[in-house]
């Protein structure tokens, strides 16, 4: 048996796994992070940008922190058993700096997840109704995260508004700016709520969820991962990832 609440995640888009990997790797973890950051972590003088994006990370603490049982269970409840794949890595971190400059990059949207005509195209890339490649969007947190340290806002149900929009599009789906262009106005009306928690928490969220990063008015810096999880193939009809979608389209 599991403890996750997947009405909840039908219902509002997300859930989120309290201690869905230890503390002590995500310390670990975040000891890589702020080496290749280039800043110094005593000394707020050298923490010039709000934003540093750093690459691909696939090293062991990475890995272990994305793998756990505790979320492999969770995988399993949300998106179905067998239709994921584990994470061979945690991606790139936007590592957020507390300051009074706009990060240039907090508009709501939704990830797109699969490649258009030109792979290299990140703002070619799509979504369809069926959520071709990504069964679930994920925030790990690898710092402490309040409300004034850049928590990811989330309109929670938005994804229920999503899948209309995406329909009439098929198979091709729409771009990631087409459908931000759409679905952003036709989101305004759900509440916002705010990825908040303990480095080792995790939100899973259904791929639809409009979402927007924020400018930081905290104290220390936030570390968050943001990778998708991939589907393993078509998705599971009795996952709550699907019901999500059949509810959206008035199913």
């Amino acid at each position: 048996m599991h403890d996750f609440d997947t009405g909840a995640f039908i219902d509002d888009g997300y859930i989120k796994v309290a201690e869905a990997f230890p503390r002590e790797l995500a310390d670990e973890c975040r000891e890589i992070l702020w080496r290749d950051t280039g800043c110094d972590p005593a000394d707020r003088a050298t923490w010039k940008r709000p934003v540093i994006r750093l690459g691909h990370y696939a090293q062991e603490p990475f890995r272990a922190a994305a793998n756990t049982p505790r979320l492999h269970a969770a995988f399993d409840a949300l998106a179905g058993r067998g239709a994921w794949l584990p994470q061979g890595g945690l991606g790139t971190f936007p590592v957020r700096f507390p300051g009074p400059d706009a990060p240039g990059d907090d508009g709501w949207h939704i990830d797109a997840s699969f490649p258009g005509e030109d792979p290299a195209d990140f703002m070619g890339y799509r979504v369809n109704v069926a959520s071709r490649g990504r069964a679930l969007l994920m925030l790990f947190l690898f710092s402490d995260v309040g409300e004034d340290d850049a928590p990811t806002r989330i309109r929670a149900g938005s994804h229920l508004d999503v899948p209309p929009i995406l329909e009439p599009a098929g198979e091709d789906g729409l771009t990631f700016m087409d459908l931000a262009g759409r679905a952003v106005p036709a989101t305004e009306h759900r509440p916002v709520t705010f990825a908040t928690g303990r480095a080792g928490d995790v939100y899973l969220c259904h791929p639809f969820l409009v979402h927007a990063a924020q400018p930081h008015r905290g104290t220390e810096p936030k570390f968050m991962a943001q990778p998708p999880l991939l589907p393993s193939g078509p998705p599971r009809a009795d996952a709550p990832v699907a019901a999500a979608i059949r509810r959206g389209l008035g199913g």
